[in-house]
């Protein structure tokens, strides 16, 4: 019988014996198992796993990294986030176009030890107010100091659901002070209604037509005149940062950015891309929010990214919106590239 190590083992990408770093599909499956490994590295804290009964380890080692430093929450002291070296010296895997570090943030784990802060992080994402939590403010000091320190270095960041929310908002701030970090969003969450899940094609265009009249319309009623060219210069200025999202169309957490991309597409192809560009970078929410006196910057917009939509089967939402999926080896994908001018 298989002991739980053996399981543990076995279950990542184990068959990249070699990492081919100009491979989007290695890139992607690395990514996912430093993910994994800080799940793995909460879990083996709550169960008072020590060293060599641990199981995390097996994550990163296996792909010749070696772990410089564990995030930990003040709140809760669970650890949500890791940062990873690759070592120097290892034979196996060719380290041109390979990152020095990587970046990675779990999502939430639905245990006692950890779900109660988790919870109340993800509520911090719907109400676009995750840059207030300690949280953030480690994760950014963190990824800061390794930028500083190598300032000529290949930094990744990587996240899945939670985590992802938390990388995207890191990379978003590293972009203000110049610095692009290539990024690794899991089922990121799109904090909207779910519309991709709607069947007729014709419904779902005409909400998403609507809805962005309806936000162009509010966001030149509501916001004052004096801001707009603000707002549009701070969403340009992210354009030339294009995210990697990784989104399954069975997950409704973020099943949503399929429609958001390919939506702002054909609206400029209709000719009203003016009324699009109002409105892909205002939400609703955030629109009255401003107008209420509370500064927000929809942290889910994104002007650019590379879409890779999961269109194989999903046996449940659990699986649609785990993490596993995104380092097996047969998988059915679509990728696109959307940039915004």
């Amino acid at each position: 019988m298989s002991s739980e190590k053996d399981i543990f083992c076995i279950c990542g990408p184990t068959y990249l014996t070699s990492v081919d770093w100009t491979c989007q599909h290695h890139c992607r499956s690395v990514a996912a198992s430093l993910v994994q490994a800080v799940y793995v590295l909460e879990r083996d804290r709550q169960l008072n796993r020590q060293f060599p009964d641990a199981f995390a380890p097996h994550w990163w080692e296996f792909f010749h990294f070696d772990l410089i430093r564990k995030l930990v929450d003040d709140a809760d002291n669970s650890i949500f986030g890791a940062i990873f070296e690759l070592n120097p010296n290892s034979q196996t895997d060719s380290i041109s176009n390979a990152p020095r570090f990587v970046v990675a943030f779990r999502g939430t784990i639905t245990e006692q030890d950890s779900i109660s802060r988790d919870v109340t992080l993800n509520l911090h994402v719907i109400q676009n107010s995750l840059h207030t939590t300690s949280r953030f403010l480690i994760a950014m000091q963190a990824v800061k100091n390794v930028a500083s320190a190598f300032p000529n270095s290949v930094i990744w960041l990587a996240g899945h659901s939670l985590g992802s929310a938390l990388a995207m908002l890191v990379a978003r701030n590293m972009v203000k002070t110049g610095k692009f970090l290539d990024t690794f969003l899991f089922n990121p969450p799109f904090c909207g209604a779910p519309i991709e899940g709607i069947r007729d094609e014709r419904v779902k265009q005409g909400i998403r037509i609507a809805r962005s009249l309806i936000t162009a319309g509010l966001n030149m009623a509501l916001r004052p005149r004096e801001e707009r060219p603000i707002l549009e210069y701070s969403f340009s200025m992210m354009a030339a940062w294009a995210p990697h999202l990784f989104i399954n169309p069975n997950d409704h957490l973020c099943s949503e950015y399929i429609g958001y991309f390919e939506h702002r597409k054909n609206m400029e192809e209709f000719g009203v891309g003016s009324i699009e560009r109002l409105a892909t970078q205002n939400s609703i929410g955030d629109i009255f929010l401003k107008a209420l006196g509370r500064e927000s910057e929809p942290l889910h917009l994104l002007p650019s990214a590379n879409l890779t939509t999961n269109v194989g089967p999903a046996r449940d939402f659990k699986w649609a919106h785990g993490i596993q999926q995104w380092w097996q080896p047969d998988l059915n994908l679509v990728c696109k590239q959307y940039r915004y001018t």
